[in-house]
């Protein structure tokens, strides 16, 4: 860990500047290892801390061994006062993304004659190329959601709701060790699959419903994600068909990704798929996103990210399509990304429509 608070101060050599306060929850994580709900990293040259308050410092000592835990005083605009004038700082770089404007003006009024400089990206740039240690810690989280899929589909009965789906499939993956769910699931039946986001709902499950099953959880602070598309008894012809469209979609914009192909050609392989068939307007979001502290983090697969794709890199390939009353599809896979193509983390069926009885 303290490799990647390295970087940042070389970062600081390079930009002539004197620190770089990093207050961004995931940021000051993959930094720290400090998995407290306050605090700050404060990256010098020379040296580098951690600032949290009074309930949180046995802790930061524990995570964070390689910072120096330094104790907040009223405000952490007073705490860096303190720290600028011991420190001798002339400058502080600080996360213009995360940032308030707030924040920044409270910032200005106490850090007087101290430069406060915007940027964006800094750590998030490290973040997207995963090590071996966070590769395999969202590899074990993948591995619970695979369990999760093979369980939940053996609830889905008729008279079920959605609601009842979500407490099953989350209590389920508690149990296996998840600390919780990455983001709201996604479960969504009927007319309701249309829905890119359709949260669980206490509508009741049918015979000729797909259900759309999009979740993910924490494990060891990092996240994973998958979706399947699965019916109760047979589903309509046209339904059957967008599965069969988007599969193709998907498995597209697997064989797309590999080291050195820029997120926008991932995103393309798959949406030409469904362009081809006359779909391309009922697929209206990106292709995938990067997975690791976040659930979703950068790059982006989608047409307006054009950040080459490195060795390393977690993201998640999955295209739908979406007909308002009618019901939708999505098929999503997480894969780490290789030289010569990726390694696909989900191991959950996919390659026909799954008709439960």
């Amino acid at each position: 860990m303290m490799e990647r608070v390295k970087r940042i101060a070389g970062y600081l050599a390079e930009s002539g500047t004197s620190a770089m306060l990093v207050m961004q929850p995931e940021n000051r994580l993959y930094l720290s290892g400090f998995t407290g709900s306050s605090g700050a990293v404060l990256v010098t040259e020379k040296k580098s801390f951690l600032i949290t308050d009074f309930r949180y410092i046995e802790q930061a000592k524990q995570q964070s061994p390689h910072l120096e835990i330094y104790k907040l005083r009223e405000t952490m605009e007073d705490t860096l006062a303190d720290m600028v004038s011991s420190l001798g700082l002339k400058s502080i770089t600080f996360e213009a993304d995360y940032i308030s404007y707030h924040c920044y003006e409270q910032l200005k009024g106490k850090l007087q004659g101290v430069e406060l400089k915007p940027a964006t990206g800094v750590v998030e740039r490290g973040r997207q190329v995963k090590d071996s240690g966070e590769l395999l810690a969202i590899a074990r989280s993948m591995s619970l959601l695979d369990d999760g899929f093979d369980f939940i589909c053996g609830r889905i009965k008729p008279g079920i709701t959605e609601q009842e789906l979500e407490f099953e499939l989350e209590t389920y993956l508690r149990q296996k060790g998840a600390s919780g769910p990455a983001f709201p699931f996604i479960i969504a039946s009927g007319p309701r699959s249309s829905l890119p986001h359709g949260t669980a709902t206490d509508r009741v499950i049918g015979y000729g419903d797909l259900i759309t099953l999009d979740f993910g959880v924490v494990l060891d602070n990092y996240n994973s994600d998958m979706t399947r598309t699965v019916a109760l008894g047979e589903p309509p012809a046209e339904l059957k068909k967008i599965y069969s469209i988007v599969l193709e979609a998907q498995l597209a914009g697997l064989a797309a990704v590999r080291a050195g192909i820029t997120a926008s050609s991932a995103d393309s392989a798959a949406r030409q798929v469904i362009e081809s068939y006359g779909y391309g307007g009922y697929f209206g979001h990106g292709t995938g996103h990067g997975v690791g502290l976040a659930v979703h983090e950068a790059p982006r697969l989608s047409s307006r990210d054009n950040t080459v794709l490195l060795e390393g890199m977690v993201v998640t390939v999955e295209p739908g399509i979406y007909l308002p009353g009618v019901g939708g599809v999505r098929i999503e896979d997480s894969v780490v990304v290789e030289k010569d193509g990726c390694r696909v983390l989900t191991k959950s069926p996919k390659d026909k429509l799954i008709i439960l009885a």
